[in-house]
């Protein structure tokens, strides 16, 4: 009598596959995996998955190998040769712990010992109760991180951000992609965020990948309202900082369906899709428990890469992420100014192959301590924000958006009409000038702020002018 076969059979193939990153024989698997599945259906499950691009093949006949797919994840793919480049200048001073993960993470690949996926590494921490930064660090950049404004205690979420948004669209576009290998100067990306002029000579790809980032910060600076520390949230970013850079465009945020490989590394990050959505969930929801904006974003910052939830872009993923808790209490963001890649990727590699954070922590204070001498810097020159306008943001808002949907004329009549109760008499008349304002700076680029999409608009804008 046949066989069952196991459901998850092609999934087992798979996992058992990717313990040989050198391929493996149909000996070996069917060793394996004598117990399910008969010698000449393994052929035939091996042919399907091969011919889908799940696995690959090595040689003919009885010495062919079976092996993950050279999918080399484009993340951190600029790290491929960084054995030949150990004697690279590095410039940050590190702690001597950090010192010795650089050591290994130095070392010719073969002298460092394969790993894979060790989720004890994640089961040992508690949030708010297990801390990669220490309650003294994380008081130093809060002191370093808080606008000495006082007003931004009762600010809204998202007041900081938005407060420095031209600058922190074109610093952390440009860093950010610099870590990925990306050639554009930060004055090519200025002009390209403020003018739309991609630089001359550039790969569109580097462009393309310029403008993604482009689109998750102000995702998640003007709709801050929305974003968390959750899957919606961070599949969302995947989708905006991948579109257009998958060789699967279906994979654009979507959890990985398939392996992958880190370039230069010896870990071998988990495969199975059920695994790596049931983990996501869990690394999120650890992350939400934690109360510390610093511990919370460093702590994304490990777990995300390590996971390598999504097929490429991981590490831009867990960079912007990392900006959500900054964003969320008005301290200023993490831009990755002035980090070298060499440091930040020996970082990443200590945490993928020795489950140690002590390098990457070190990183990641530097990169915050020059990020707060440029945003903290920066707000201070700004004009302090108008104490009406703080107070009275939403009625403002909700007023704006019910002019335009209902299609009235901005006029002094209709606001006033309009001006809410909860709007105390000594200041209606400055929430009038300030509403009037907001109509006069209105267009089809800012009426998203308003929560009001294109169409509406463009038909109330089309009303008006004809009216007039």
């Amino acid at each position: 009598m046949p066989k069952k076969l196991p459901d998850d059979l092609n999934e087992r193939l798979e996992a058992r596959i990717a313990r040989y990153p050198e391929g493996a024989s149909i000996e070996e698997l069917h060793t394996a995996l004598a117990d399910v599945v008969s010698r000449r259906t393994l052929q035939r499950r091996l042919a399907e998955l091969a011919a889908a691009k799940r696995i690959a093949f090595l040689g003919k006949g009885p010495g062919r190998r079976y092996r993950q797919p050279r999918v080399i994840d484009a993340d951190i793919r600029e790290s491929a040769s960084i054995s030949d480049t150990l004697t690279a200048e590095v410039h940050l001073e590190v702690s001597p712990e950090a010192e010795e993960i650089r050591r290994y993470v130095r070392r010719v690949r073969q002298q460092r010992a394969p790993v894979s996926y060790q989720q004890s590494f994640l089961e040992q921490y508690t949030p708010n109760h297990t801390a990669y930064l220490p309650a003294s660090l994380r008081t130093q950049l809060y002191n370093l991180g808080r606008p000495a404004a006082a007003e931004m205690d009762e600010a809204p979420a998202g007041t900081f951000a938005r407060d420095i948004l031209d600058r922190l669209l074109i610093d952390l576009s440009w860093a950010s992609s610099q870590l990925e290998g990306n050639t554009y100067s930060r004055l090519d990306t200025e002009r390209l965020i403020e003018y739309g002029q991609a630089a001359a000579g550039k790969d569109a790809l580097e462009t393309q990948m310029i403008l993604n980032h482009k689109a998750a910060i102000e995702y998640l600076v003007r709709d801050i309202e929305h974003v968390g520390v959750n899957p919606e949230t961070l599949v969302a970013l995947h989708a905006f900082l991948s579109d257009g850079l998958m060789p699967d465009p279906a994979a654009c945020g979507r959890l990985r369906r398939r392996p992958v490989e880190i370039g230069g590394s010896v870990y071998l990050p988990i495969a199975l899709p059920q695994r790596i959505e049931e983990l996501f969930d869990v690394v999120l929801e650890m992350a939400a428990e934690i109360h510390d904006p610093f511990e919370q974003s460093f702590f994304l910052m490990v777990h995300l890469p390590y996971l390598q939830p999504f097929e490429d872009v991981n590490k831009r993923v867990s960079r912007l992420a990392a900006n959500i808790p900054f964003i969320q209490h008005n301290l200023s963001p993490l831009s990755f100014i002035d980090v070298a890649g060499q440091d930040y990727i020996e970082g990443l590699l200590g945490v993928y192959e020795l489950n140690r954070v002590d390098l990457l922590r070190d990183v990641f204070v530097h990169a915050y301590e020059r990020s707060c001498q440029q945003y903290v810097a920066v707000r201070q020159q700004l004009v302090p924000p108008d104490a009406v306008r703080l107070r009275y943001r939403k009625q403002l808002s909700t007023l704006v958006a019910a002019i335009v949907r209902n299609g009235a004329k901005a006029d002094p009549a209709t606001i006033s009409a309009q001006v809410p109760d909860t709007v105390a008499a000594e200041d209606r008349e400055r929430f009038i000038a300030l509403a009037t304002e907001e109509f006069h700076n209105l267009h089809s680029g800012n009426a998203i702020r308003f929560g009001l999409r294109p169409l509406e608009f463009a038909a109330w804008q089309k009303r008006n002018v004809s009216d007039d």
